[in-house]
């Protein structure tokens, strides 16, 4: 069949941005995005700079954008493509820096891997089991099918937080470090060191959770429920003092009280006596107010229909 495919291309030292170039190629129907560049590549422009290795979805080389979409282009049809956007538009990922072509510099994406200490810290004195620890099937599950990631950086180029801020972790090393967190392994210490410095700038509650890492894997790793339990973990853990752990502990407090979020203490749970931060928020709240759309945060109102069984789920939850 006959296609028209465009290539987001960029040669350094010539062009000073990338752009959008077409090619009409004959391929048979049959072929991946990996294949039709490749046979772009042998019988149309030398030129042209992309990576690949396994060819099976295992390196994860040739993770790029197609058709706007992150995908491992090893594995992605082109008639699937066809048939479902109607075009096969191919160009390099994003939130990282582009070396030639579909080729970018991985370097920052191997970085935030390397900085959330991707390995264990074996012990074998106080609370930590020997290095050779049997692991059985509820141990292996805890991973949350973690391991199963490639480092392809489909999830980094999709993530929306890595996009407005570049010194994120990113979703790949933050499921990297969640799968150290759970290994019994590592001792209790350690485990309480990595979620005290991902818990910092950067780290777990800097992920908006748009769940686009989700949407993208090409592995189902799921990275921001990864993220989302590390949360859990370090609220566990009483590492409770950025805005973020206090905004869950906050709404949940609220809840456990008044059984309905009242908007007018959130703000006071979350920035607590910090001065500066409340006037900077000042504004928009008084906004809110008039509008209707914030209650006088210690008014008394009438307790809700069911307040308790709201009260007591949370007390379930306790014994558990």
């Amino acid at each position: 069949m006959r296609i028209r495919l465009s290539l987001k291309r960029y040669r350094p030292g010539t062009d000073l941005e990338s752009s959008w170039k077409d090619y009409y190629l004959e391929i048979r129907s049959d072929l991946t995005v990996l294949e039709t560049l490749i046979q772009l590549k042998e019988e149309e422009d030398g030129s042209l700079a992309f990576r690949y290795s396994c060819g099976s979805a295992i390196c994860g080389s040739c993770a790029m954008r197609v058709n706007g979409v992150e995908k491992v282009a090893c594995q992605t049809a082109v008639r699937d493509e066809l048939e479902r956007v109607g075009a096969l538009r191919v160009e390099p990922l994003g939130n990282t820096p582009v070396i030639k072509d579909l080729v970018t510099d991985n370097s920052p994406f191997w970085g935030k891997v390397r900085q959330v200490t991707p390995w264990l810290h074996f012990k074998t004195s106080g609370d930590a089991p020997s290095s050779g620890a049997a692991f059985g099937r509820e141990q292996f599950e805890a991973f949350h099918n973690v391991e199963a990631c490639i480092l392809c950086g489909a999830c980094a180029s999709a993530c929306n937080s890595l996009e407005v801020s570049s010194g994120f972790t990113g979703p790949a090393a933050l499921a990297k470090a969640y799968r150290f967190v759970v290994d019994p392994r590592e001792t209790a210490a350690e485990k309480e060191g990595r979620l005290r410095e991902l818990t910092g700038a950067d780290g777990i509650w800097d992920c908006v959770r748009c769940n686009f890492c989700v949407e993208v894997c090409p592995k189902d790793v799921k990275p921001m429920e990864a993220i989302i339990l590390l949360r859990r973990a370090s609220i566990q853990s009483d590492l409770t003092q950025t805005m973020g752990s206090r905004h869950i502990t906050g709404f949940v407090d609220i809840i456990r009280r008044e059984g309905r979020l009242n908007e007018g203490l959130m703000p006071m749970k979350v920035i607590g006596f910090r001065i500066k931060d409340f006037l900077r928020i000042l504004p928009l709240g008084i906004k809110m107010f008039l509008k209707g759309k914030v209650p006088f945060p210690f008014r008394l109102r009438p307790a809700i229909p069911g307040m308790k069984q709201v009260r007591a789920i949370f007390d379930g939850r306790k014994k558990k």
